[in-house]
């Protein structure tokens, strides 16, 4: 029950994040040059044409106007109709977020068990996690569309082994599922991989050099014992930290690597929607992220609470505090 009160908490101030989010992206985007309505009427439109259009998708009205009667619709799931091709917003992300939710998840599940792994044996050595220090600052310092671009040539061109772009949905077999997304996966995950082996192996080292540690090898435990009972157990709380944020990473670098590999998510559609100043589009995208950002910070905070128990006692006691130290 405590877990369900820390979770209801923060799912209530996850609220003002979302309200402010959308109302910052739609302020931004009538601040950007460029008129939607040249857009959908054409480069020679007259001016009355131009009118017209700007009139009946109500970009005539103040921009809180606009706001206002957005957020009244998309409170009830109405995110409206695309200005380019007059599809419904929602339908038309549906399509959209299996394939940015196949990169995001396998970004999170590859970096978390490289990353993980790759932290632990570099805790206790010093060579090794040197090389892991060097390693994290090399992988966080590649840019992504640079590493997909040498992805494609040496894996897709030269050897065939995989499609160079493309997307191919679990209904078309879970083998060729596999085979689109392993580039897009790989090139989000060097970097994601980098910072997770280098935070675990840093909370990891703390961990195994507090004095209870000493003590149990001097009574005699087994090191695989101390390290992943004891050691990663308080070491979990800055682990899943950096989780949480290789997650919202990797949802902001689907827009770079959906654009390389041509695939049809999220982050190629924002790049479009911009282009075009498709507002109803770009708002919806902003939501689809909002929402997706927010259901994570819940699965760290729920995490939290399972590896902190003070963290737990303060939610059934009604007070919910960020964690700090070891769990006992």
């Amino acid at each position: 029950m405590a877990i369900l009160r820390l979770a209801a908490r923060r799912l209530a101030w996850s609220i003002p994040l979302a309200l402010v989010a959308t109302a910052v992206s739609f302020i931004l985007v009538a601040l950007l040059p460029g008129d939607a309505a040249v857009s959908l009427a054409g480069r020679n439109a007259t001016a009355e044409q131009l009118e017209q259009v700007r009139e009946g998708l109500g970009l005539d009205q103040p921009v809180w106007t606009q706001y206002g009667q957005w957020l009244s619709e998309a409170i009830r799931g109405d995110l409206g109709e695309s200005m380019i091709n007059r599809q419904p917003v929602t339908t038309q992300l549906n399509d959209r977020l299996a394939p940015s939710l196949s990169l995001i998840v396998g970004v999170v599940v590859v970096a978390t068990i490289l990353g993980v792994g790759i932290g632990i044996l570099g805790a206790r050595r010093g060579r090794f996690g040197r090389a892991i220090d060097s390693a994290s600052i090399a992988g966080l310092a590649v840019p992504d569309f640079w590493l997909g671009l040498v992805l494609i040539v040496l894996f897709a061109v030269h050897l065939g082994w995989f499609p160079p772009t493309g997307y191919v949905s679990w209904a078309d077999g879970v083998g060729a599922w596999l085979r689109s997304v392993t580039l897009p996966i790989a090139t989000l995950s060097v970097p994601a991989t980098a910072i997770v082996a280098r935070q675990t192996r840093e909370a990891m080292s703390s961990a195994l050099d507090r004095e209870y540690v000493h003590t149990l090898r001097a009574a005699g435990l087994g090191e695989q014992s101390i390290v992943f009972r004891h050691g990663l157990r308080n070491a979990a709380i800055p682990i899943i930290t950096v989780i949480g944020l290789v997650f919202v990473g990797a949802l902001g670098g689907t827009v770079a690597v959906e654009s390389v590999f041509a695939i049809p998510g999220l982050g190629r559609t924002a790049v479009e929607a911009a282009s075009t100043r498709d507002l109803p589009v770009i708002q919806g995208i902003v939501v689809y992220f909002t929402l997706l950002v927010i259901a994570s910070n819940l699965v760290v905070d729920c995490g939290y609470g399972v590896f902190d128990p003070r963290l737990r006692s303060s939610a059934a006691r009604g007070r919910v505090r960020a964690p700090a130290g070891d769990a006992p």
